[in-house]
């Protein structure tokens, strides 16, 4: 490689790590000079291609330059005897000097980067572990608090209404651990499973979906509202379940699922014969009759759809899911909420667009319905 002297500053050197050293036919060696002395000797001869110490004990000292070609220069392996490489000094142009300390230094600016990074990373997670550990105990402090408040309310409400309890065993072992076989369908307020008691009992068991915000308050309120309301359309609570983060409400089964699953499908909908859909039509009205006049609570159901009339082993209709049902007192004619809840297309529209309900809302939802079971078509 031919280099020129005109120019020092375009002349620099390149440092070989664990080589070993040229032949010695054409070098000089000094040994009272150091390192810095042996560079600017190199650098001032335009003949010297290399330099380094010539005694690499206790730090190195000496110096060592080699004039015209390097020959036999190489890098000794790390293994194996006489594993003794020793450092050079190349003369090379400073942009390719620079070039190669460009890459040391980015390479040294990677690892202090990652280094620090997982300084900060460590450092921020030995800081934040105390306040997850307390977030965490306050969210399980809370939730074992608001297991207690539902289930003394439901056990107050129980000495009435004798409510049975079962134990979350049983109900793993009734629906095959919550088999997706088993699996009836899912709502707002979390998955429906099937299950079969010991007893050969058929239940259907109404899981609180841990995700569901909304699902707690609406368990509290089917729980012990629909445990209040006996009627032949209206379908049975059997009982409840409570244990750790499991929340469910066990029902009588209906073999033949929801009405929507008939109307709406051509095939299906054949089953329904003009007297069946009378007969359900007349069960849907007793049922709300019954909430709405003859049940010792005014109940207005406020999600009164298809989906929501299950259908017996007879095809007899019962309405279901009172998650989002409200009680009116004896006077009392119509409330006012800010949530609005149900379905859009079933509700009133002075509860949609003002949350004005009263027995009224339910009947405009029947009369949705009822046009849903006539044509067979969806609103």
């Amino acid at each position: 490689m031919q280099l020129s002297c005109d120019d020092k500053d375009k002349i620099g050197f390149v440092k070989l790590v664990g080589y070993k050293m040229p032949d010695t036919t054409y070098s000089w060696l000094n040994e009272s000079m150091n390192l810095i002395e042996c560079r600017d000797k190199c650098l001032n001869n335009c003949s010297c291609m290399a330099y380094t110490n010539s005694d690499i004990r206790n730090g190195g000292s000496g110096c060592a330059i080699w004039y015209g070609d390097l020959i036999d220069i190489r890098l000794i392996s790390a293994t194996g005897q006489n594993a003794t490489g020793q450092d050079v000094y190349i003369r090379m142009p400073a942009e390719q000097v620079n070039h190669e300390e460009v890459k040391h230094k980015r390479k040294m600016k990677v690892i202090v980067i990652l280094v620090v990074s997982m300084a900060i990373a460590v450092v921020f997670g030995i800081l934040l572990r105390p306040y997850c550990i307390c977030k965490r105990t306050t969210f399980r402090a809370e939730k074992m608090k608001t297991n207690e408040m539902i289930d003394q309310h439901i056990e107050g409400q129980s000495e009435d209404l004798e409510l049975p309890f079962f134990s979350l065993a049983t109900i793993i072992d009734a629906t095959n651990n919550f088999s997706s076989n088993n699996k009836l369908g899912e709502g707002g307020f979390g998955p429906v499973y099937k299950g079969t008691l010991t007893n050969e009992k058929e239940i259907a068991v109404k899981r609180l979906s841990r995700s569901s915000g909304q699902g707690l308050s609406e368990f509290k309120n089917e729980v012990i509202l629909i445990a209040k309301l006996q009627h032949r359309n209206l379908v049975r609570l059997l009982g409840y379940c409570i244990e750790g983060e499991e929340k469910m409400l066990i029902y009588e089964y209906m073999p033949n699922r929801s009405l929507d699953f008939f109307i709406f499908d051509q095939r299906r909908a054949n089953v329904l014969g003009w007297s069946m859909r009378f007969n359900i039509i007349c069960g849907i009205a007793r049922g709300l009759l019954y909430l709405h006049e003859d049940s010792s609570l005014r109940i207005i159901h406020r999600d009164l759809k298809a989906s929501n009339i299950l259908l017996d082993s007879k095809m007899n209709p019962k309405i279901s899911d009172f998650g989002m049902a409200r009680i009116f007192g004896g006077d009392q004619t119509e409330g006012n909420t800010n949530r609005v809840v149900g379905t859009y297309g079933y509700m009133a529209p002075e509860y949609a667009i003002d949350g004005l309900f009263s027995v009224k809302s339910d009947v405009f939802s029947f009369g949705i319905l009822l046009l849903e079971i006539l044509s067979g078509k969806k609103n």
